[in-house]
């Protein structure tokens, strides 16, 4: 993978100067990547001199509570006043792993009436807005976390990058990749790991932290949806589950208690496509996830106003979770018509 060498100057020139003040946004339920992409950059944005505000649409998940920096995020869904207040005195904005603003939900709206600053994309979605001063993006990238690591590379060489950037920037690339299982796998990004251990990091450790500290609750939820809610389709090459609101209130549900569910199907051998619905209070989520040639891409933007990579998409629905699945299972069946499934 290749950064504009275009973009790498204009980005030098403009972080290289003054101090300024900076924010760097991530996409509404932030995960793993959102995260350690934001703590890392708003890292190196500091160690350059300038004043930096990590804010983030509504709370992370809970496992990633230990990780360096995260507190001192800001949830625009807590803390609006001063979010709206950084990003209307920011002179640029930088926005991490996602390509469009309405990713952003209300607080793309604050972006675009409240801030006229710079705004630099990283980002490895495909079809990325055009609003943006500064781009790179790279959806053959497996992680934004990885991009920023190219970017520190880039501007100031491997050998800079901190215990605490490599930390969570190596938490970034894990929940990205399924602890390094998907696709876009370069040896590149294992030469990447390779500088990142070098820096001391407990890489044990950190999948402790973020696959091995769940509640009770969550692991009754996903016992209940796997033996409950997972309907097979097409002789068992798709699958999809759901979850209502009431269910999750049974399980104690807390943010991120589902992530990983809408994977799960795909250890099934004949699995080709996998999908999940969970509700919330005015629409419903939908993630979907493939294998091989399954462009779930393509169908989440045909069917539910949504987008992603090619294996791992998402969307939203506004009709009910009845009429949610049976849109989606006559999608499967048009999509499996067209040779696409």
């Amino acid at each position: 993978m290749e950064l504009s060498q275009q973009s790498i100057d204009a980005l030098r020139s403009l972080i290289e100067g003054a101090p300024q003040k900076m924010v760097v946004l991530s996409h509404t339920n932030p995960d793993g990547d959102a995260v350690g992409s934001s703590i890392a950059w708003a890292e190196a944005l500091r160690q350059r001199g300038h004043s930096v505000t990590c804010i983030v649409p509504n709370k992370y998940p809970y496992y990633l509570d230990w990780m360096t920096g995260i507190r001192d995020i800001v949830i625009y869904r807590n803390e609006a006043d001063k979010a709206q207040q950084a990003i209307a005195e920011a002179d640029a904005i930088f926005c991490l792993d996602f390509h469009t603003l309405s990713r952003l939900d209300a607080l793309g709206d604050v972006v675009e009436k409240n801030s006229s600053a710079r705004r630099v994309l990283v980002d490895h979605h495909l079809n990325p807005s055009q609003s943006f001063d500064i781009i790179f993006s790279h959806p053959e990238a497996s992680s934004t976390s990885y991009l920023v690591y190219k970017l520190i590379e880039a501007l100031w060489g491997a050998e800079s990058v901190t215990a605490s950037q490599a930390e969570v920037i190596y938490v970034g690339m894990m929940t990205d990749t399924g602890n390094f299982s998907f696709s876009n796998l370069t040896p590149d990004l294992y030469r990447a790991l390779a500088v990142l251990s070098a820096t001391g990091i407990d890489i044990p450790q950190i999948y402790n932290n973020v696959y091995n500290s769940f509640t009770e609750g969550r692991a009754r939820l996903f016992g209940y949806v796997i033996n409950r809610k997972m309907k097979f389709l097409r002789k068992g090459t798709v699958s999809h589950m759901s979850l209502t609101e009431d269910e999750m209130r049974r399980f104690w549900f807390q943010q991120g208690d589902s992530e990983g569910f809408v994977n799960y199907p795909l250890t099934v051998k004949k699995m080709r496509m996998s999908a999940i619905f969970i509700e919330h209070s005015d629409f419903i989520r939908v993630s979907l996830r493939s294998r091989g040639n399954v462009d779930v891409n393509l169908f989440a933007a045909r069917y539910f106003e949504g987008g992603g990579h090619k294996n791992a998409a998402g969307g939203k629905s506004f009709v009910s979770m009845e009429e949610t699945i049976a849109r989606f299972e006559a999608a499967v069946e048009e999509y499996a018509s067209e040779g696409l499934l």
